[in-house]
């Protein structure tokens, strides 16, 4: 096998980790609530990148005042906004809505950057943010029309606040100025989680809460496959391909969490929740070409 169908082989790996988030997340969310079961996931996922540093002889650069504000920063998006949104949000919908938004932040971290750095989108890129964001509406307009349609609602919306989080982080990364090799930054993120999560679930009081063994199993899974692990599949599989190859690949993660979630789950897949993520799909295919054909 070729290091390019090697590389191709990890990225899949790291996109289905990544969907079966949403279903880990939807188990955890039945016994533990948001920011305990965040702490828990750094607490675990710690230790590994700090070990994996020490093998690797890999070392965190030296930064300035403002660039660690912007990594706490990150955090507080990217690591603990992102987490603790995405359980709330499952707390309330479907594991299969919440994989179908989740597939939306290439569009959303486009969006954000035109919005927020007055970046000059092409055509393609706003037909492919058209594209998804008619996607979430069809899934929506479905999650809607259900018994518990204000839940669902509120729940999408949760889980579209994750996902911006997540576009956030990708935006905050850019302004660093002093690059911060991925597992170090893994590290820092995990670290910074950490501290910010435990302060928070304070006000959840989880000295009195009970501890479900299924939560707990889910977080374990969460902390050490998905994030360390795809951690290690994603970086393997980016250094044997071209990044805009590579950025087709995100569009496995909302197939394998809407497969797992109707797989594991026992969650029905309706028509206006498969056409939302038909939509989704083609966004993040249109988006992909066109930094494809931007890299020629």
């Amino acid at each position: 096998m070729n290091s390019r169908i090697q590389g191709y082989c990890c990225l899949a790996a790291a996109m289905v980790l990544v969907g079966s988030t949403v279903v880990a997340s939807k188990i955890i969310g039945t016994g533990l609530p948001p920011f305990t079961a965040t702490a828990l996931r750094f607490a675990v996922a710690l230790p590994c990148f700090g070990a994996l540093m020490a093998l690797t002889g890999a070392r965190i650069p030296r930064l300035g005042r403002r660039d660690w504000l912007l990594l706490a920063a990150q955090a507080i998006a990217g690591s603990v906004g992102y987490t603790a949104l995405l359980i709330a949000g499952l707390q309330r919908a479907s594991a299969v809505d919440g994989g179908i938004i989740l597939g939306t932040l290439p569009l959303v971290a486009a969006a954000i950057a035109i919005a927020l750095l007055g970046e000059r989108p092409g055509k393609s890129t706003l037909a492919a943010i058209a594209a998804a964001g008619f996607g979430v509406w069809l899934m929506t307009r479905h999650s809607a029309a259900g018994a518990d349609g204000g839940s669902s609602l509120a729940g999408n919306a949760l889980v579209l606040g994750a996902v911006l989080c997540e576009g956030l982080f990708i935006l905050l990364n850019k302004r660093l100025r002093v690059p911060v090799a991925p597992l170090a930054l893994s590290t820092v993120m995990a670290a910074f989680g950490l501290a910010f999560s435990a302060l928070a679930c304070l006000a959840e009081a989880p000295w009195t809460l009970p501890l479900p063994a299924a939560a707990l199993a889910a977080v374990g899974y969460y902390a050490l496959v998905p994030t360390v692990g795809g951690f290690l599949l994603w970086y393997a599989g980016a250094a044997r391909v071209k990044g805009a190859e590579a950025a087709l690949f995100t569009a496995l993660a909302p197939v394998s969490a809407v497969a797992l979630a109707a797989g594991l789950l026992g969650e029905p897949l309706a028509g206006g929740q498969l056409a939302g993520m038909a939509c989704v799909l083609a966004g993040v295919a249109i988006l992909g070409m066109a930094r494809a054909g931007a890299g020629h």
